[in-house]
């Protein structure tokens, strides 16, 4: 009786496994890119996560947010979850057109990243937010390295975002100092959100921070190609960058290697869709709650399961 049923137990194994591995076009590892914010390791190993329910053999790895492009062109990186039409746009247009790297659409998620300061600056500066009154009170932001100064606590250096290049355009009497990790960035806004000292920093959504801190993004010209590409544009006829950032979707960039080789997973990147709100919540979570990442998205897996089995049928 035991040897039947051990019998049984291996021929339904071999059916599930050669039913798993028959779904898949090949074996071969797809390669989706970590960056260094809590918000792309949690879209990312979601989508990890979806693509093994398939069947898909998966590595995660860590690559720099701009120049993962070179590995996605080559065919050595197949998936990048989020490039931020705020800081990726760019990369995103000088990399698509011959066609070796596709944008796989947005992740229904829309971006804003800008200069943020606490509302109890505005007593300090009341002309905020709008960007000419920067250097007005501008060593109310002060430091003791930067006096007189303003002090901006700009992202990692990785994250691009051109705002060395916005303080010289826009003849800002501000100094850009850039936190070294993500997560340096929040605790120095912890910091001083309870002390209530002058603060103004990178902050971007959809993330926790705007809804647990009162406060408001600096109001810089409206954002336009042109601002960026064409020097004569603008406020300032000799330099690039004289605006604010873009704003937009959150895009899914590929390999084209990825819909040649493995074109179900194609589909289920392409399918992917989470909202502001969701990741809100997924990064407080972590980053407030202290769970780890891959606790959070088991919790989402679950509490998701018919959405995220549409996207790979």
């Amino acid at each position: 009786m035991i040897k039947k049923l051990l019998s049984t137990l291996i021929v339904l194994f071999f059916l599930i496994f050669s039913k798993s591995i028959s779904a898949v076009e090949s074996q071969d590892p797809i390669k989706l890119t970590l960056h260094d914010w809590t918000g792309q390791l949690i879209t990312t190993n979601i989508m990890a996560e979806v693509l093994k329910e398939a069947g898909y053999n998966v590595e995660l790895i860590q690559a720099d947010y701009i120049a993962q492009f070179a590995g996605l062109q080559t065919g050595d990186l197949h998936v990048a979850m989020e490039m931020w039409e705020t800081t990726g746009r760019d990369a995103i247009d000088e990399y698509t057109p011959d066609g070796r790297v596709v944008n796989v659409g947005s992740t229904g998620m829309d971006a804003i990243e800008e200069w943020w300061y606490p509302s109890y600056m505005k007593e300090q500066c009341p002309g905020l937010p709008n960007w000419e009154a920067l250097n007005d009170c501008a060593e109310a932001f002060s430091t003791m390295e930067t006096a007189p100064n303003g002090r901006y606590l700009g992202g990692p250096v990785t994250w691009g975002g051109f705002d060395d290049e916005r303080v010289e355009a826009l003849g800002l009497d501000w100094e850009v100092v850039h936190a070294g990790t993500d997560a340096a960035l929040f605790a120095e806004l912890e910091s001083a959100y309870q002390r209530k000292a002058p603060i103004m920093l990178w902050i971007y959504a959809p993330h926790w921070a705007p809804s647990k801190f009162e406060g408001e993004f600096v109001d810089f010209p409206a954002y336009t190609a042109e601002c960026y590409n064409d020097p004569s544009w603008g406020i300032n006829p000799n330099a690039a960058y004289d605006c604010g950032k873009p704003r937009g979707p959150i895009w899914k960039v590929a390999s084209s290697e990825l819909k040649a080789k493995w074109p179900g997973a194609y589909n289920a990147v392409e399918a992917f869709k989470i909202s502001n709100d969701e990741m809100g919540q997924m990064v407080a979570a972590v980053d407030l709650d202290g769970n780890s990442v891959e606790a959070v998205v088991a919790d989402w897996m679950n509490a998701n399961k018919s959405r995220w089995q549409s996207w790979i049928k």
